[in-house]
């Protein structure tokens, strides 16, 4: 089977070239153009980024690809879907509020911005999932569903639930609805680890389901028929006291949102881009960030998101790791793959092989350099 081919550029800029110029020829030698955006909706999904959170993409990337989308007379506008855990961006208007606070507007982007799943997050659709195996429908975002394309724009880095996030997990979890996004984590419970906790009690400020609970012991408590697995308390607890409760978990939370992505990007036209810069260990819907992990190494972009993560994948575990990171932090005896050293109750691959296993794309790639 022929390799997908996914194109790269680094970051080195010489005198007179911008990093968006670089963008902006990354993507048209990836063939972006191939496609009809004439009189076309849209919808270039990214994340705008939690406050706080200061290694979410600038707009200025988002302005990039807009912009020559328009040059192509097609319909571009921003979109992401609300979030299930306590945060600024669980409605549409906190939702906006925070994008707008992190520098997105329809000025600085040359486009307008919509939350696809609407004020509540119950703007949505069912979707048919063609080959799926946990899941035989998903509930995405009705402006996700009502545009003609899908750009992916997307920040590679780690993630506590799904070992990284890319473009997979940009398409999948990030166009689900509320609804859509609890049935993805529906099986990913955590637990606390009694011995480690030491009742500080972040945990339950970040508990949208009032799950979390303390006892004389002063010890935190999740109550798994109020929980929905968004996952929230794993990234906050600062002593590793939180981890799953069933050890396939989040392999099923990573199966489903392969499943989510294929109910989307079935039937119409796709593209996709991703930035591997400040590679924080855990998801930009975090109000802060911790140091990146490895230093910058460029940008991707082509047409097959499974072969994309795995071009990003294997660029940053081949990328030396940074002192002061949380890498050094979780030094593991054998385990040279930087995101298993800081997720180990994760698996990344699972996303690869199960998109692989439904059709969604293949991990087999050429990469070709763009300079």
């Amino acid at each position: 089977m022929e390799k997908s081919k996914v194109f790269f550029t680094d970051m080195r800029c010489r005198v007179g070239v911008s990093l968006l110029d670089k963008l902006d020829r990354l993507i048209i030698q990836a063939g972006i153009e191939e496609i009809n955006f004439k009189k076309k909706f849209v919808a270039i999904k990214l994340h705008f980024g939690e406050p706080g959170n200061l290694a979410f993409l600038r707009p200025n990337f988002a302005k990039t690809v807009a912009d020559h989308i328009k040059k192509l007379d097609g319909l571009p506008f921003l979109t992401d879907c609300n979030t299930l855990y306590v945060g600024r961006r669980n409605n549409a208007l906190w939702h906006l509020e925070a994008a707008l606070e992190n520098g997105y507007s329809s000025l600085s982007t040359g486009c307008q911005m919509i939350i696809a799943d609407g004020l509540k997050g119950g703007d949505d659709l069912e979707v048919p999932i063609a080959g799926g195996v946990f899941l035989k429908s998903a509930w995405i975002g009705r402006a996700v569903m009502d545009a003609d394309v899908i750009i992916s724009l997307n920040h590679f880095k780690g993630h506590e639930a799904t070992g990284f996030g890319g473009a997979i997990k940009n398409i999948g979890m990030g166009c689900g609805s509320r609804a859509g996004k609890m049935a993805m984590h529906s099986d990913g419970k955590p637990s606390v680890i009694q011995e480690k906790c030491v009742g500080c009690r972040t945990c339950i400020r970040y508990c949208a389901q009032e799950a979390i609970s303390f006892g004389t012991a002063k010890k935190a408590f999740i109550n798994s028929s109020r929980c929905v697995g968004c996952g929230r308390c794993l990234g906050v607890c600062n002593y590793d006291a939180i981890g799953n409760l069933f050890d396939d978990s989040n392999d099923r939370l990573c199966a489903k949102m392969v499943e989510y992505a294929k109910a989307v990007l079935d039937g119409r036209p796709h593209f996709h881009i991703s930035v591997i810069n400040q590679v924080s260990p855990y998801c930009d819907c975090h109000g802060e960030n911790d140091a990146a992990v490895v230093p910058d190494i460029g940008i991707f972009a082509g047409f097959d998101p499974v072969a994309l993560d795995a071009a990003c994948i294997e660029a940053v575990n081949a990328a030396p790791s940074l002192s002061g990171s949380i890498i050094n932090d979780r030094e593991q005896d054998g385990i040279v793959d930087h995101f298993t050293r800081i997720h180990l109750a994760t698996d990344w691959r699972v996303q690869l092989t199960h998109a692989e296993k439904i059709g969604l794309g293949h991990a087999g790639y050429k990469l070709i350099n763009v300079y």
